[in-house]
């Protein structure tokens, strides 16, 4: 006679996938949730500090999360600051392109690239949340020379390929415009002042002649 119980449903059933699917999901929004609470405290320690080595428990602390947390996430200090490195420096790229898609290519774009740059100076949160990074450049580049080429690629890229539709070399006048913008929004950060609208208009301006374009003022917004 057959057993009026159904045999049990193969491992791996269409419902099965579904129900473990839907753990694992909430599982990883979970983990999600975490790592974003880490970096914002990490980042918020480091803001409040002005130190690049916060402590772990520090860090800790103000997530408001547990060590085990932690290390579910985190093998080292030293990951957090790369995840830390990696996240701050995909924000500004976010916010330089989100500049940048709101005008014409060309000038327009470079000049809004530039902008974007110092306002990480003019604004007190940006500055005060980039400020750790920019008292610690040399010793970022030499930890992490790999990682910081990558973020430095990252933010560059935008500016090469509105340089190269505004006519000027991609490389050499990028990297050159790279360097000025980097340069004084640093020295701002690190003197605790903020680039006034009469300071970033001239940057702008040396940049553009640096590149030939300065007859691209007349588009000024």
């Amino acid at each position: 006679m057959r057993n009026a119980v159904p045999d049990a449903p193969p491992v791996g059933d269409p419902v099965a996938r579904r129900v473990a699917g839907r753990g694992v999901e909430r599982r990883q929004e979970v983990y999600a949730t975490e790592v974003r609470r880490l970096l914002d405290a990490a980042f918020a320690v480091m803001r409040d500090t002005g130190d690049l080595d916060p402590r772990v428990g520090d860090i800790v602390r103000w997530s408001g999360l547990s060590n085990q947390a932690f290390y579910r996430h985190f093998e080292s200090k030293h990951a957090l600051l790369l995840a830390v490195l990696e996240d701050g420096q995909r924000q500004l790229v976010d916010y330089l392109e989100h500049r940048m898609s709101a005008v014409g290519p060309g000038i327009p774009r470079i000049r809004r690239w530039i902008e974007g740059v110092l306002e990480q100076a003019r604004n007190a949160d940006a500055a005060a949340r980039t400020r750790p990074f920019a008292l610690n450049a040399a010793r970022l580049r030499d930890r992490f020379p790999a990682e910081t080429e990558h973020a430095t690629d990252l933010v560059v890229a935008p500016l090469r390929d509105a340089i190269r539709d505004a006519g000027g070399d991609p490389r050499r006048d990028a990297d050159a415009v790279y360097q000025l913008a980097m340069g004084t929004m640093h020295a701002h950060l690190v003197a605790r002042t903020h680039p006034d609208t009469r300071d970033v208009a001239h940057l702008v301006r040396f940049a553009l002649a640096g590149i030939g374009g300065a007859e691209g003022d007349g588009d000024r917004p």
